[in-house]
């Protein structure tokens, strides 16, 4: 009797820590940094020390119904819901297995709000088809129609919105602390209200478990004894300094494939000459690259290919003068002149031209 009352009083102290860290995280908004991160393990690490105290005192069991549960008892339903809510949090290289923990923890929650009752018939449902599926082609079973679809969510988003406006209004209710009517219907609603955000959680990590199988595998670094062997063989030293000046590619052609074999004989003909000559250029050389062209080449070769465009700019708005010596110019204009006047003459109405095919 002393045990369990012992073990109620470590269950209710360490329900309130994991609590206290669960409260703080809410209030910071850098998920990435390192002091989150610890913090985050922490409060995972307290709340799976409270669910092994649960499952020691036996406080729930499937031959239980609502009633049967005392009231300070319902709370420690939701350790498996803030399990789930906090390993979603976890950051590192292997995400997978954070969120097959995250989705293992959301359906023990799931499963023991069912067998109490405190799920409905719809959500029961939606339950058992994400309960089942293991790829993103698992949830056909619910509605394909774009209507029905926006429909349920549009009813889960007022029901959801319902029971968070009634938490907060139980939250602030003065007789919760004396009212333990109060406090039970506050602890059942949380519930309700956690069963709905589990839902959604499970379909969201079907999704993303369907994105990570199509993500390459995470590159592995080299370990400290191959990195040792491979400054080796290069010849590169601890402060990086390396004796050798010529290429490590000097063995290799333009496509990769060695010119030696193992045993030191040549694949195919090479001359020894162009290498060295090849390296003598790379090593005499200034370090930036030199001009092949003057300014002037260049601006002759674009000429040439006709990518430079002359004339143009005010000048080419500015009429000639006449030349009032040049009589065959003159009566060019005064002939051009003449003719227009007739063309006038002949057509006195603007447009006339145009019939837009009437004929």
């Amino acid at each position: 009797m002393d045990n369990s009352a012992d073990t109620n009083q470590s269950l209710r102290v360490t329900f309130d820590s994991a609590e206290a860290l669960r409260a703080s995280l809410e209030t910071t908004h850098d998920c990435n940094c390192e002091g989150y991160q610890t913090k985050l393990r922490d409060a995972i690490k307290t709340f799976e020390e409270c669910k092994k105290l649960v499952a020691g005192l036996s406080l729930f069991s499937p031959n239980e119904i609502l009633e049967d549960i005392t009231t300070p008892e319902i709370k420690y339903m939701l350790i498996d819901f803030y399990l789930g809510e906090l390993m979603m949090k976890e950051q590192g290289l292997d995400r997978k297995s954070a969120i097959l923990r995250a989705q293992a923890a959301y359906k023990s929650f799931l499963r023991l709000a069912d067998s109490y009752g405190l799920l409905n018939k719809t959500d029961r449902y939606m339950f058992e088809i994400l309960a089942q599926a293991t790829t993103a082609t698992g949830l056909n079973h619910l509605p394909t129609d774009p209507g029905e679809r926006r429909q349920a969510k549009i009813a889960r988003f007022r029901h959801e919105k319902e029971l968070k406006t009634k938490l907060q209004a139980l939250a602030a209710n003065p007789d919760l602390n004396v009212d333990e009517d109060v406090l039970r219907e506050l602890y059942i609603t949380s519930i309700a209200y956690s069963v709905m955000q589990s839902l959604q959680a499970l379909e969201g990590i079907i999704l993303e478990l369907d994105i990570l199988k199509m993500a390459p595998p995470p590159i592995q670094e080299p370990s400290r004894e191959q990195e040792d062997v491979d400054n080796r063989i290069r010849g590169v030293k601890a402060d990086g300094y390396s004796d050798r000046l010529d290429n490590p590619n000097i063995f290799t052609n333009k496509s990769g494939a060695p010119l030696l074999s193992a045993d030191g004989k040549p694949l195919r003909p090479f001359t020894i000459v162009s290498n060295r000559e090849e390296i003598r250029k790379g090593v005499f050389r200034p370090g930036h690259n030199l001009p092949t062209m003057s300014i002037d080449e260049y601006l002759e070769e674009e000429r040439r290919r006709g990518n430079i465009i002359e004339g143009g700019g005010e000048q080419s708005g500015l009429q000639p003068e006449p030349d009032e010596d040049n009589y065959e110019k003159a009566d060019a204009e005064t002939m051009k002149a003449r003719e227009w006047d007739v063309f006038v003459e002949n057509n006195p109405s603007r447009g006339s031209g145009n019939t837009l095919n009437r004929g």
